[in-house]
């Protein structure tokens, strides 16, 4: 069986390559670096460590790669023979996958089916790359199915005498959905089907992703480097902790979730985050603020939500504020989110980046918190 994975980065090796070639697959890597493909190419083989006492490392075999800029003939004709096709990329970037997918599922022939998944920190991931690949190509031309799926595994950004090698820590998650597919869909070793996959979704985004990034907001604004040492501050373990209580209320009422098994999930992802095994640095978990501040990510979705129902998301609106602090000159989100700031203000910011009335009672919370974060650092504690 032959896999095609884009995005040859950390999170590509350390965790769906992993699992593809845990599951029988030869799987070959899609980059434009050409360090990480050509060392693959070489060597057909990486090395993958784990960030917790006794666990061996595992050597990851039956691979290769292909650089997308250079060889994007080469890279269309694999996807054309291809069992299936995965991307750990970033949303932004599937716009530039996007057409070589496409490209490759017009050279399809036979009915032979095709899997694409989109294993992207973003909701709908797989329909959003579908809809990008239509605009390319007629997708019924061949048969090919594009389930969403939910993705959890701690990858820091790291650096290593070996290119290749890559660490990651032992807990990982993958849901795959299954209401589109055929009755004899592939089996991914250490995935988890489901019929209707928005529950878990939503229970990572609300809970993973909310609680990383408030933790990531906070630290910088107390000078912390990691997040690890972020959540020594019991500053930012209160802000994190009452937040994700929140969103956990909220998951309760939509989904129906069990509250004993999910606060136990909530301090689960919490000893995660201190794991200090893992040198997860702030700048890779703050960085992007415009995209995680959206309306529709994992801060302002459910606090809005929250203020619907007519609970006031105070620790969230801590996070929102924290975040709207933020300032990295090397990150260019950052830095955008920092000038609009300074030139028209933090209500206008509002309005604009997290598509808020100013007069919401949501809206007045957040300002209020900002404007106590630029008084004085202490008085939000």
């Amino acid at each position: 069986m032959k896999a095609i994975h884009f995005g040859a980065g950390n999170i590509g090796r350390g965790f769906i390559g992993l699992q593809l070639v845990k599951s029988g697959y030869d799987v070959c890597f899609v980059d434009v670096n050409p360090e990480l493909v050509d060392a693959l190419k070489f060597r057909a083989a990486y090395e993958v460590g784990y960030a917790a006492e006794g666990m061996a490392n595992e050597t990851v075999t039956g691979v290769t790669a292909l650089n997308s800029l250079t060889e994007s003939q080469t890279v269309i004709e694999a996807i054309a023979e291809a069992d299936l096709v995965t991307t750990a990329v970033g949303p932004a970037l599937l716009e530039k996958v996007a057409p070589l997918i496409a490209a490759g599922i017009s050279q399809r022939r036979g009915d032979h089916p095709l899997y694409v998944i989109a294993c992207e920190n973003m909701i709908g991931g797989s329909s959003h790359l579908e809809k990008l690949v239509g605009r390319e190509t007629d997708v019924t031309s061949a048969i090919v199915y594009f389930p969403n799926a939910a993705v959890d595994r701690i990858v820091p950004l790291q650096r290593h005498d070996d290119v290749l090698y890559v660490e990651v820590e032992p807990f990982f998650e993958w849901v795959v959905e299954t209401k589109q597919l055929p009755s004899d869909y592939p089996i991914l070793k250490g995935v988890t089907y489901v019929d209707d996959i928005t529950p878990f979704i939503e229970r990572k985004l609300f809970t993973v992703n909310t609680g990383h990034a408030i933790a990531s907001y906070l630290g910088a604004l107390f000078g912390k480097e990691t997040i690890a040492e972020s959540l020594q501050d019991v500053r930012v373990r209160r802000g994190v902790q009452t937040a994700l209580y929140e969103t956990g209320w909220l998951l309760l009422e939509k989904y129906g979730f069990d509250a004993k098994t999910h606060s136990a999930y909530i301090q689960k992802n919490i000893k995660r985050f201190e794991n200090p095994r893992i040198h997860d640095e702030i700048v890779r978990v703050a960085r992007s603020p415009i995209r995680k501040l959206g309306p529709s990510d994992r801060l302002v979705k459910p606090a809005r939500e929250l203020m619907d129902r007519g609970i006031e998301a105070n620790g969230l609106a801590l996070g929102i504020a924290a975040a709207l602090t933020y300032f990295d000159p090397n990150d260019s989100e950052s830095s955008e989110l920092k000038a609009f700031i300074d030139k028209n203000g933090i209500e206008e910011t509002v309005v604009t980046y997290l598509d808020l009335r100013p007069d919401d009672r949501l809206s007045q919370l957040i300002m209020s918190q900002y404007v106590q974060m630029n008084d004085s650092v202490n008085s939000i504690a």
